[in-house]
């Protein structure tokens, strides 16, 4: 007699979406979807190997396997998923049509352990009964070398280990292995707990590893909170954008990933996927500023030991505007054919083509996220006249280059001009030198530089001003309008109630914004013309108004920015301003320092309530 086959009623995993919390611990991430499946981590590092990949494999090409770990309810009917409050610990919760539930908590340990911060490359999971007896399913499909690669598998009696060719990792689990490998689904009666990473051994049991890295995790990530300065208004957005930036940092080497992901297009089928798992100069700058305005400089003390490497290795040359995590220079650009891509849109791409640009907005960054270093009592390891003599080196780049063409901070790639934002980043660098130069009681570099600075404004503001646009244009005899001109105020290059910057906000309003949301320029790039919104220059609009005295507009827009973002609190690069969904890549660095300076901005002060 044959048994007929049992039903399955665990269904297909949820579409691919930005629709996720990230765990992480200054070493590595993973992304959380609301079904409290993994679908994205690269291991060993920000950068590494996507272990799991399902994030842009829908599993319809052939040669590429889908890896997630997943957690599934049977008969699913809907989800919960939050943050334990001002920490990077993220729980889901999973119902089933009955109304029973499971609880799974997710995150990767970070805590000051042994004189040292502790942060393993671990990814720690928690699961428990809330209500009645579900039955779940756990698994756990691993894939090396970019989905190519199916592991061979060894077990243990609690333990599965995962073995491939450059990489083996481990799964400690109180689970049953047999459940596991299997996939089996069973009835869920007690806590589980699942420690996935490095091949080794724990030197303690596997629940009261998991308990403790848990509740010293979440001590952790409370204290830190606890010590930031927090505008009155919208503490709980600052908190978690600050939290998601502190775990943006490569803590080995001090870099600071713009995005976790790659190849997540900016607009539906638009091909601009890029990969932004690497450590751009610019969006770093703004990364610490927006940390320090918080009082949290550890994370500016971390970068700058990774910057003044980056700037000794140029030797007084040409600075590129971005590095692997480890300061590598060469990240050579490819394509993985065989993914088929977030939603199936590819391409999916590996490095960045950008490491051999020419921005000279670059050396501006440079100077600019070293200065506070000469200003600040607070830090450890203060500025002093040997580290001036290095950012003087990049100061003499940015004289040589502040008019000359480059591919401007938007990365064309087929397109060079004198952009107005390159040239505006150049005269920062010879400002703060100036500046820098007056706390070293160094006069004579002082007034060398200013007088630098000085030449360099005049003629900015001369070449780069439109009459029949009457606004600043985005290079220097130009007609086309960016955004990024909004950075003269951001870096106090002009007055914001400056007629001429006024009129600049309102034609950027005119020309560049659906909405509230605002694109980074009209004119059409390598792609066409942008579709999407880019989070940052709708940030940078927020600030203008602010400034030029719009306060009311720029707090109805920026309540849009806050609705715009996902149900844990979260931001990608692009905002689509029809559909308000998020596209580009996850979590961005930019769109979240956004939020932090548009609440310091427009938030009431303290004094006005207690």
């Amino acid at each position: 007699m044959t048994m007929p086959a049992p039903l399955d009623n665990f269904g297909p995993p949820a579409e691919a979406s930005l629709s996720m919390g990230v765990i992480g611990n200054c070493a590595f991430s993973a992304l959380v979807d609301r079904r409290a499946r993994i679908v994205w981590c690269c291991l060993p590092r920000f950068d590494g190997d996507p272990v799991f990949n399902a994030l842009l494999d829908p599993g319809e090409k052939p040669g590429a396997q889908p890896g997630a770990f997943a957690i599934e309810i049977e008969d699913f009917h809907e989800s919960k998923q939050w943050y334990e409050p001002n920490t990077a610990v993220l729980r889901t919760q999973l119902f089933d049509k009955a109304g029973q539930c499971v609880e799974v908590t997710d995150f990767a340990p970070r805590f000051f352990n042994r004189s040292r911060y502790f942060r393993p490359m671990t990814l720690v999971r928690r699961i428990r009964p809330v209500h009645g007896a579900p039955r779940i399913r756990v698994r756990l499909d691993l894939r090396y070398d970019w989905g190519r690669e199916t592991p061979d598998i060894t077990r243990g009696s609690n333990h599965v280990r995962y073995v491939g060719k450059e990489m083996t990792l481990r799964l400690n689990t109180d689970m049953s292995i047999s459940y596991l490998l299997e996939q089996q689904p069973f009835v869920l009666t007690r806590e589980h707990n699942f420690l996935f990473g490095a091949d080794e051994s724990l030197s303690d049991g596997i629940a009261d590893t998991a308990r403790l890295f848990e509740q010293e995790t979440i001590s952790y990530w409370r204290t830190w909170s606890h010590r930031l300065h927090l505008p009155l208004e919208w503490q709980d957005a600052v908190i978690r954008a600050a939290i998601t930036l502190k775990l943006s940092l490569f803590e080995d080497t001090g870099a600071i990933v713009a995005a976790m992901t790659t190849s997540i297009p900016e607009a539906p089928g638009s091909q601009r996927n890029w990969d932004y798992r690497y450590c751009w100069l610019r969006d770093a700058f703004f990364v610490i500023r927006a940390l320090n305005s918080l009082s949290e400089v550890g994370t500016m003390e971390d970068y700058l030991r990774w910057l003044y490497n980056a700037v000794m290795q140029a030797r007084g040359g040409h600075i590129q505007p971005l590095f692997g995590i480890g300061l590598e220079r060469e990240l050579p650009e490819s394509m993985m054919t065989h993914l088929g891509g977030y939603r199936g849109m590819g391409p999916v791409r590996v490095g960045n083509q950008a490491q051999e640009h020419f921005q000279h907005d670059v050396y501006g960054n440079v100077v600019l996220g070293a200065a506070q270093a000469f200003h600040d009592h607070r830090l450890l390891h203060r500025g002093g006249a040997a580290e001036f003599r290095e950012l003087e080196k990049v100061g003499e780049q940015a004289v040589l280059t502040y008019d000359k063409p480059d591919a401007g901070m938007w990365e064309l790639r087929t397109r060079a001009r004198i952009h107005t934002s390159s040239a505006l980043m150049c005269w920062a660098a010879c400002d703060r030198l100036a500046k820098i130069a007056v706390v070293l009681k160094q006069a004579d570099r002082a007034a060398y530089w200013r007088g630098h600075a000085d030449v360099m404004q005049e003629r900015i503001l001369r070449e780069s001003w439109s009459e029949e646009r009457q606004a600043f244009a985005e290079s220097f005899g130009g007609r086309d309008l960016d955004a990024s001109v909004l950075l003269m105020i951001e870096v106090g290059f002009i007055d914001p109630k400056d007629p001429r910057f006024v009129a600049t906000v309102d034609a950027l309003e005119k020309y560049l914004c659906d909405g509230p949301y605002m694109r980074r320029y009209e004119a059409p790039d390598d792609f066409g013309k942008p579709e999407t919104a880019f989070n940052i220059c709708t940030f940078w609009r927020i600030d203008a108004l602010a400034r030029i005295g719009r306060k009311q507009q720029a707090r109805e827009i920026f309540e849009t920015m806050l609705a715009a973002r996902n149900h844990v609190g979260l931001l990608s690069e692009d905002t689509h301003p029809a559909t308000g969904e998020m596209w580009g890549n996850f979590p961005q660095t930019y769109s979240m320092v956004g939020i932090i300076n548009a609440a310091v901005r427009l938030s009431a002060p303290w004094d006005s309530q207690i």
